[in-house]
Formats: C-alpha cells, sequence, structure tokens
C-alpha cells in the first residue's frame, strides 16, 4: 500500500448522504437514494451499519442480507486480524503501523465507528507513526466524524490536522483538508470561510471520496452566491473552467449564478426555488440551513434592484420578481422591519423609495460617541490619580 493512498476513503461518504436523501428527499430521490444505500451495504460489507439502520427503522431487515454481511466482514478481519500478527513478526514498524491502520479503516468501512476511533486513536499515539500515517488516521477520523455528523469530533479533527499540515504536510494533504473544511463550513452556516476555502482549492480539487467535483462546485457556488460581490461571482466562479466542466450537472445553480449576475430577477426566483428542491432539501449539509439560506438570497435580489433606483413602484418591483404585489409589499415590510434592507414603502402611492444609509455620517456619529466615552474615562482616572 502506498503511503496515504486508501486511509480517507471509509466509510463511503456518498452513503451517509444516501441515507439523509431516503429520509428527507422527495418520493423518486427517496427510491433511487434506498436502492443506492443497498447497494454500497452490500459492495463494503458493512454488516454494523446495516445492523443500525434496521435499528432506526431506516430499511427493513433481510435476515438473509445480516447473516452474508456478517459472514463476509468477519472472514474479512480475521485475515485482517492475521496479517496485523505476521506483521509484528516478520517486519518493521513502518510495516506494522500500515497493517493496523488497514485493520482500522475496515472497522470504519464496516460502521464499527467505536471500534475504527479506538483503533486509529492507538495508532496514532505510537512514537513509530510517521507524519503522514498520522494525517491519514487523523483524516480517517474526521470522516468517521463527518459520516455519521458529529460536530465537537470534526472540529477537533480539523485543528488537529492543521496542526500536522503546519508540521509538513504534502500538498495533496493540505489541499484535501481545505475541500473538507469548505464542507464542514458550509454545514455551519460559515459561507464566507466556505467560499474563500472553495476558490482556493477549486483549481486544485483532487478529493472525490469527499464528493464528487459537480457536488462540490454545488456547495462551494451556493457558498459564493449568498456572500460574493456580483462582479466576482461572475469572474471567480461563473467562468471558472472547473465550474464551466459541471455546471451543466447542477442547472439551477448555473441559472441562479447568471441570473443573480444578469439582473434577471424572476429567473433568479425560479432558480432559488429550484434550487431549495433539487439541493438545499436533501445536502445533509445544507438541510439545516435551507430557509435561512433562500431568505437571504431573497433579500439580496431585493437589495441589488433597490441599489439601482431612487424609486420605483411596487408593481414594477413584484413584475420584476415574476411575483404579486401583495408578496412583495408583504416580503418588502418584513424585511424593512428587520433592518435589512434601507427603503420607505409609500403603500397609497404605490411607491418604493430607497433610503440608503449615510456611511460617512455614521462613522462621524460613532467617532463623536467613541470620543465622548474616551473623555468620561480620563476624567474619571484623572480623579482616581489626583487622590
Amino acid at each position: 500500500m502506498s503511503d496515504g493512498a486508501i486511509f480517507a476513503k471509509k466509510p463511503e461518504l456518498p452513503l451517509a448522504q444516501h441515507k439523509f436523501a431516503a429520509l428527507n428527499g422527495t418520493p423518486d430521490q427517496r427510491k433511487e437514494a434506498m436502492q443506492k444505500l443497498v447497494e454500497g451495504i452490500k459492495l463494503d460489507k458493512m454488516a454494523a451499519f446495516y445492523s443500525r439502520l434496521v435499528a432506526e427503522g431506516v430499511l427493513k431487515e433481510d435476515k438473509a442480507l445480516t447473516a452474508e454481511l456478517e459472514t463476509a466482514s468477519t472472514a474479512e478481519l480475521a485475515a485482517l486480524d492475521k496479517k496485523v500478527e505476521e506483521a509484528k513478526e516478520e517486519h518493521g514498524d513502518l510495516e506494522q503501523n500500515e497493517s493496523c491502520i488497514h485493520r482500522a479503516v475496515f472497522l470504519a468501512q464496516i460502521g464499527e465507528d467505536d471500534k475504527a476511533h479506538e483503533a486509529y486513536e492507538e495508532i496514532l499515539q505510537r512514537p513509530t507513526t510517521t507524519l503522514n500515517q498520522k494525517l491519514d488516521i487523523v483524516f480517517g477520523k474526521l470522516r468517521l466524524g463527518m459520516f455519521y455528523y458529529r460536530p465537537q469530533l470534526i472540529q477537533k479533527e480539523i485543528d488537529r490536522a492543521h496542526e500536522l499540515v503546519n508540521k509538513g504536510g504534502d500538498w495533496d494533504r493540505r489541499n484535501r483538508l481545505k475541500a473538507v473544511e469548505c464542507i464542514w463550513r458550509c454545514s455551519q452556516r460559515q459561507f464566507k470561510e466556505a467560499s474563500d476555502l472553495f476558490i482556493e482549492c477549486l483549481s486544485t480539487y483532487a478529493s472525490p471520496e469527499l464528493m464528487s467535483l459537480a457536488d462540490f462546485v454545488c456547495h462551494g457556488a451556493l457558498a459564493c452566491a449568498v456572500v460574493m460581490p456580483r462582479s466576482e461571482i461572475k469572474k471567480k466562479v461563473i467562468d471558472a473552467p472547473e465550474v464551466v466542466e459541471v455546471i451543466g450537472y447542477i442547472p439551477n445553480v448555473s441559472r441562479l449564478l447568471r441570473a443573480l449576475y444578469e439582473c434577471k430577477y424572476a429567473d433568479y426566483f425560479g432558480a432559488l426555488a429550484g434550487v431549495e428542491t433539487d439541493h438545499l432539501s436533501v445536502s445533509r449539509y445544507l438541510y439545516a440551513h435551507r430557509r435561512f439560506y433562500t431568505r437571504e438570497m431573497r433579500i439580496r435580489g431585493y437589495a441589488q434592484l433597490l441599489e439601482s433606483y431612487l424609486s420605483l413602484t411596487i408593481k414594477s418591483m413584484a413584475d420584476s420578481f415574476g411575483v404579486t404585489q401583495d408578496f412583495i409589499d408583504k416580503e418588502l415590510a418584513r424585511f424593512v422591519a428587520a433592518g435589512r434592507l434601507h427603503c420607505v414603502i409609500d403603500k397609497v402611492g404605490g411607491v418604493v423609495e430607497t433610503n440608503r444609509p449615510d456611511t460617512k455620517n455614521a462613522q462621524y456619529q460613532n467617532t463623536i460617541k467613541q470620543g465622548d466615552l474616551l473623555l468620561n474615562r480620563i476624567q474619571k482616572l484623572s480623579g482616581v490619580i489626583s487622590i
């Protein structure tokens, strides 16, 4: 086995996504996801994972399949145990560590996550474990955390991976870490950080074990859409060769980006609805933020249109977005009240007037306020010193 060749590849993360889609997708998505989930379980002899899904009610038990999986996984684990013993008797420390890592990877593969964590940690603490082996073990533990979605463990292993990479990790491992952290930041609603990481590693993305390039572009592009300036979206995302290569597989994301850049707001709203159905509602990383995301993107669309005018009619604005005047009126009223849009609605006149904040005046007032606080503190301090 070449150093670090397979350590981060088990368990297969797409299986966790199939499980999520089987529970949260549309009827067609659920059917397809369930089929792929069972196929993956059979392929990787995932006896423990299959038992867990049966206990959770995700799958109905097939006793013949249970017996088949248990027999296959037990046999392969016994073979790996034998190789570990042989390595101890006949080989050096490097080979011993590699055979033990193979065993830990298989435990992760079949769904014995607690045993896999223990095995990984034991090897990690050995003085004979090389830096690259330590990094690959951390990636293995990180992968388990992402597969079963354990946030504290994920953050802990990301921090640990950064420490090891800074000690001398190679380019491949550095890039893999950026890709993993990009998706993790998306799942934590840290879209600015995720967009920066996405742009950094997009041109050198080589982590199919994390997700396909199309799925990675989907998550990264959606993060960019909500935080990146409009001009940069065109330059860094829409026109990026890697995005162009796969954008056909995620048409609603493509429509969303182009409609935002080209100010085609009716198409923008239609694409946003498609993104919510096809991606946000079935992505295990973005599902919890789907309402937040669609709200922020609506605000972004409204703000972008309002920036171009001193005033415009409610009717023209409704027509631009392809919605009713009542819908626009309620939406704007809600976002204006929350301080998210700077405009005034004249319902009688049927007009929306922009009310851009005076940033220079706000900075001046803030300086005066801070200056008053500083003078008060100086006066109090001088009084104390005089005493």
